[in-house]
């Protein structure tokens, strides 16, 4: 009987725990990264405390999936994430993603082009360079989707 009740109270406490993150709106958001980037891990941090459902997966063959992801030339970065029908390189902000899947605009994805001090991930003291968010698609047209004048 005890092992009924315990069985049933933690099939109680998944659903609840799965509602819970039904009714908070978490996005599942897939990350491919370095197994040594520590900045990705950071950003990866950064996603899960805007509420974000992270899975992240270390490779050692980004190029192929920045390839397979349709990424242009110019816009690569550390890492490669993918969120709905979207692909996000680089560090993004969550804001902004939410902001992307809200929005749903026909598009690609996002991306921070290089690893811009300051921007989520790349926090490193005082230092906060200017950078652009950059939505694209699979037609090679980019637009600044976000800009942050730091």
């Amino acid at each position: 009987m005890k092992k009924h009740m315990l069985a049933l109270g933690l099939v109680a406490t998944v659903g609840l725990n799965s509602q819970l993150q039904a009714d908070e709106g978490l996005e599942d958001i897939h990350v491919y990264k370095s197994p040594t980037c520590g900045c990705c891990s950071d950003w990866i941090d950064h996603l899960e405390d805007n509420g974000f459902n992270v899975k992240a997966t270390d490779t050692n063959d980004m190029g192929k999936i920045k390839a397979d992801a349709g990424l242009i030339a110019g816009l690569g970065s550390c890492h490669t994430a993918f969120v709905g029908d979207y692909v996000i390189e680089g560090h993004v902000p969550a804001d902004d993603i939410k902001r992307l899947l809200s929005e749903a605009p026909k598009a690609t994805g996002l991306s921070v082009p290089g690893m811009p001090m300051g921007s989520p991930g790349m926090e490193m003291g005082d230092r906060k360079d200017a950078y652009k968010v950059i939505l694209f698609n699979e037609a090679g047209q980019t637009r600044i989707f976000a800009e942050y004048n730091q």
